[in-house]
């Protein structure tokens, strides 16, 4: 905290003797007459300024409430603090300034069409400047219990769960898979603790009641169980109070460089204040060139079963309900909860559906996962049963299933799968098969859906089929007695490009990368292989694999990890093929950002969700660039040879998403008609800047070739 105060006293000074060549100069005053700022009728464009003089690596916002749905487009300045905003709306805009070392500049109103200078404010303090930094900065200053307090003692030692014996699986559950898992950690909401909760003898105490609050109550206990109830609140209780008495992070982000300052963002409002968003989806993964300019569709989860439907050329939000088989079908209403801070008693979800991922398929369809009855399951998935996969291996319930919207008729088809499903993806074969990963490793099944089967018949009983996961131990080649079965169901789901096999994560620790080799008849004749991330990576999430059939999935442990089987030496099945037989396959690239407190490892405090392959270079990085959720940092991180492009979302603060996807509406436009699509994902959308009554919101990202091209 010294350093950082030291420092903030240097970045003082000298804007103080640039206020006074800024008063000198008259920068501030005059227009700018730069001739490689041109704008047009739907353009803004200027200079901006600060009393040091022109400011770099800022962002310019704009933002208007004229639209049928609430719009901001946001760019970044050059190294001479020029921009340009192309292609906004007709309409009148609340413009200002944002960046590192500065707060934000005052809102003038300005229509498209007209060069705008805009007036840059430095932060009067460390403190002020810090309030602008990405969740990351803050969730550093967490204080890891020490490696040598592990294994855990339980409740009557040192209160770290007996369970854990490093601290690595303890970083897991306050990362990826558990503590971050639905959230963010970091952001003003978190790193206070509000007046609104109550008053409490100590911190933990209040994050004991603070963890109880809504209906993610035994999910949020459950997971600050898993570390040691009584440590971890006082761990956390902690973080509050150092952050109330004044501690800032130690470190200060940088503004965009390079490709970075390149960026033009476009957000829209499209939800609820109640409803949060998991996933988006614009086009079919396969084929980025389907609904061009079309409609995007999203995923509201356990909130509400109205799930959201943006058309971002007229820039209109709907909704569309979806439909269950069974009104026995169980609500989220139901979870157990405590009364909220912010919405007091009543619960605010209320979905029996459930909807997770959605997927396009070639003929413009949405499929999701998503409820469609209780969990118990038909008889035809059980014991005794004549189905294929059931004789072979049974399954008494799934807790959500598949369903098809069609946007032409709207038309809703629902599926009842004996398996559980999660995300969702789509071969590269003849049936179009729909592959579905199970969320969690304990069901040990991978299922699909033959698509063709299904559209030639409409039954869904024999169109469907799963596997479980089974190792090649005695390695012949061929499952057999010999063989062992493993609890091991994805989370994440790929198919590889380059040979049609199925890939996943499963979630654990250390967790795994499995690839399942489905054979002629897969019920019977999958196999798997097992691997497991080397020593310093852990905890893989959701997954996406490249046109050369490598794996890429972010870690818990602060990695984006690939994993190329091609580079293994040794057997890839037998009995000594169980996981950490392929060390080589593997490469590690630390996530940008601070670390945690007490964690000497390299990788850094983010946590994030889910890695997408950018297979046919829709944004204009290149083909099979991987980008992870930046859900710490903000932003989404691409990963350009071996270094990582950070696409950051300054507005409004908490960016967080568990997914995206990439579009290209017209090939020849240029960068214009290209671009990715995400959505802000927190189960807590109240926690984002804006707090009560903000909504989840659509992003676009492009990348256009320089920061004044329009």
């Amino acid at each position: 905290m010294r350093t950082t105060r030291a420092l903030w006293a240097v970045v003082m000074i000298v804007a103080t003797a640039g206020l006074v060549a800024g008063w000198q100069g008259g920068l501030g005053a005059q227009p700018s007459t730069d001739p490689a700022i041109r704008v047009g009728a739907t353009d803004l464009g200027g200079v901006v300024r600060s009393a040091g003089g022109p400011e770099a690596g800022v962002w310019v916002i704009a933002e208007t409430t004229d639209l049928p749905t609430k719009l901001a487009k946001i760019v970044v300045t050059d190294e001479r603090g020029r921009y340009v905003m192309p292609e906004l709306p007709k309409a009148s805009y609340r413009v200002w300034v944002r960046g590192y070392g500065l707060v934000d500049s005052p809102k003038v109103q300005a229509a498209p069409g007209r060069i705008l200078d805009l007036t840059a404010v430095a932060a009067p303090s460390a403190a002020a400047a810090a309030e602008y930094y990405p969740a990351i900065y803050w969730y550093s200053l967490l204080r890891v219990p020490e490696k040598n307090e592990f294994p855990g003692t339980g409740p009557d030692g040192n209160g770290i769960a007996t369970g854990l014996k490093t601290q690595a699986q303890w970083l897991d559950i306050v990362k990826t898979n558990g503590c971050y898992t639905c959230h963010q950690l970091g952001n003003k909401a978190t790193r206070t603790i509000s007046k609104e909760l109550g008053d409490f003898k100590t911190s933990a105490d209040a994050w004991q009641r603070r963890i109880q609050s809504g209906q993610a109550l035994l999910q949020m206990t459950a997971n600050l169980g898993r570390l040691g109830n009584a440590r971890a609140l006082k761990l956390f209780g902690d973080w509050t109070d150092r952050i109330a008495a004044g501690e800032l992070p130690g470190v200060q982000p940088s503004r965009p460089q390079g490709v970075e300052r390149n960026v033009v963002l476009t957000l829209w409002d499209w939800a609820g204040p109640k409803d949060y968003l998991h996933d988006e989806v614009s086009t079919d993964k396969r084929n980025p060139r389907l609904n061009a300019d079309g409609l995007i569709y999203g995923t509201p989860e356990e909130s509400t079963d109205l799930f959201p439907v943006l058309d971002p050329v007229k820039h209109v939000a709907t909704q569309v309900k979806m439909l269950v088989r069974d009104q026995a079908t169980p609500s989220s209403k139901q979870n157990t909860m405590l009364p909220s801070p912010i919405w007091g008693p009543d619960p605010i979800w209320d979905s029996q559906t459930s909807m997770h991922n959605p997927m396009f398929d070639e003929k413009g369809r949405v499929w999701f996962t998503s409820r469609v009855r209780p969990p118990a399951n038909p008889e035809f998935c059980k014991q005794g049963s004549d189905h294929p996969s059931a004789r072979l291996t049974p399954l008494e319930s799934s807790n959500r299933h598949l369903s098809m919207y069609e946007p032409k008729t709207g038309k809703i088809t629902l599926i009842s799968t004996c398996f559980a499903t999660h995300h969702l993806v789509f071969a590269e074969d003849a049936n179009h098969t729909l592959w579905t990963s199970a969320g969690g490793p304990q069901s040990g099944v991978v299922g699909w859906l033959n698509r063709k089967l299904f559209e030639e018949t409409g039954d869904e009983v024999k169109s469907q089929g799963w596997t479980a996961t089974v190792l090649d131990t005695n390695g012949n080649g061929v499952r057999d007695a010999g063989d062992t079965a493993i609890k091991a169901a994805f989370y994440g789901i790929g198919v590889s490009p380059a040979d049609g096999t199925v890939w996943g994560t499963v979630l654990g620790f250390p967790g795994y990368v499995i690839r399942l080799n489905p054979g002629s008849n897969p019920p019977a004749t999958a196999l798997t292989e097992v691997f497991e991330p080397p020593r310093t990576g852990y905890g893989p999430r959701g997954m996406d694999i490249d046109r050369q059939g490598v794996v890429w999935t972010p870690l818990s442990s602060g990695h984006m990890a690939s994993f190329d089987r091609r580079k293994c030496k040794g057997p890839l099945n037998g009995p000594t093929a169980t996981g950490a037989h392929c060390p080589e396959g593997w490469t590690l690239y630390p996530f940008p950002g601070p670390q945690l407190q007490n964690v000497t490892e390299t990788g850094s405090a983010e946590s994030s969700y889910y890695t997408w392959v950018d297979q046919f270079d829709t944004f204009g990085l290149g083909r099979d660039v991987p980008i992870a959720t930046g859900n710490a940092n903000e932003a989404l991180l691409a990963l350009v040879n071996g270094r990582f492009v950070n696409l950051r979302v300054p507005y409004p603060m908490g960016f967080y998403t568990k997914w995206m996807d990439g579009r290209i509406d017209d090939p020849a436009a240029g960068w214009k008609g290209r671009g990715l699509w995400a959505t802000y994902s927190t189960r807590t959308p109240f926690h984002v800047e804006g707090g009560k009554g903000t909504t989840s919101k659509v992003v676009k990202f492009q990348l256009r070739p320089d920061p004044l091209a329009r």
